[in-house]
């Protein structure tokens, strides 16, 4: 590991506990900061409420001052009761074809993130995945502390332990297989994140606005990489917030996740960090042929990577009109 991350892992690197909620009213109050978070959710309805209700209990509700001001959920087209659900438990629910509307949506999760900045109005945006079970504030308060507390720390994500059924630590798999190996290869400096594929992370608004969004599934890791390029390592942070217990995909849907995980790196490293390719090496296939058993032996199916990405919303004039007004 670099000198420089063994340094950043301790000065960057927190319990949830360090940051008691009292300290973080005070320190909202001071700052003026608002907050708003975001629930990117797609047939989520076993969850989704849960979630919410909890937030609303232990965050905006019972308090002197709310610390979340704005919660959101955005529905990326669900087919059962998640936008029912979602309202009915106090969250804000938005469509994500109502946002933006005359530019067509694509399919993922990266482009609902992408949306949501037009949806909210905080100046610190925490993002948060509805399918969490035991959901606990702390994913919340946790990652929106040091942005309230630190005024250089700009991006926040949660680090915790991910068990897969009984066996502890075993969860994250295209973590440890795909994104861990291509940041140590490729961007050592982030070698310190424990969960950089995790979905909770809160970032402030002013850094948000200027990143592209790929729109799939590998945008936790081009945000976490162009983050870095663009504000530095010691403005990111982690902070641990305990167990993330969620719903774990099927083998092959990991390896498209995978697959556009890789695709996003790749293009990342085109665009001025890999030599090779500005010696005319080839582009990166972006298709990936999987293969499943039928009656008559095995069937290969091959599925589009994601390779589209959205502008920084910086970019998008109904974004920048509202920011002016």
């Amino acid at each position: 590991m670099l000198e420089e991350v063994e340094r950043w892992l301790a000065d960057r690197s927190w319990p949830a506990a360090d940051r008691p909620l009292g300290r973080l009213l005070e320190r909202k109050r001071a700052s003026g900061a608002t907050v708003s978070v975001v629930l990117p959710a797609l047939d989520e309805e076993a969850t989704v409420g849960a979630i919410v209700e909890v937030i609303r209990r232990d965050l905006i509700e019972g308090l002197p001052f709310p610390l979340v001001d704005e919660l959101v959920v955005v529905d990326s087209g669900s087919s059962d009761r998640t936008a029912e659900v979602a309202a009915k438990a106090g969250a804000r629910v938005v469509h994500r074809d109502s946002i933006l509307p005359r530019l067509p949506a694509v399919p993922g999760k990266g482009e609902v993130l992408w949306r949501s900045l037009l949806a909210t109005t905080g100046d610190i945006v925490c993002f948060v995945d509805a399918d969490l079970r035991d959901f606990s504030s702390a994913f919340v308060s946790g990652i929106v502390g040091p942005l309230l507390t630190e005024p250089d720390v700009q991006f926040v994500k949660a680090m915790y332990d991910r068990p897969l059924g009984d066996a502890p630590g075993q969860g994250g798999r295209v973590t440890e297989l795909v994104a861990r190996p291509l940041l140590n290869l490729h961007w050592p400096r982030l070698a310190g994140f424990v969960q950089p594929l995790g979905g909770e992370y809160a970032v402030r608004r002013s850094l948000l606005e200027r990143l592209p969004f790929p729109v799939g599934y590998g945008v936790e890791l081009g945000l976490l990489v162009d983050a870095l390029h663009t504000v530095g390592l010691d403005a990111l942070a982690q902070v641990d917030v305990g167990v993330r217990l969620h719903r774990h995909q099927d083998g092959q849907a990991l390896g498209r996740m995978a697959a556009a995980i890789y695709r996003t790196a790749q293009l990342r490293l085109s665009r001025g960090h890999s030599p090779g390719h500005r010696r005319g090496y080839p582009q990166v296939r972006p298709a990936l042929t999987q293969f499943e058993r039928g009656p008559e032996g095995f069937v290969a199916r091959t599925y589009a990577v994601d390779t589209e990405e959205r502008p920084p919303m910086l970019e998008i004039e109904e974004y920048a009109i509202r920011r002016v007004a």
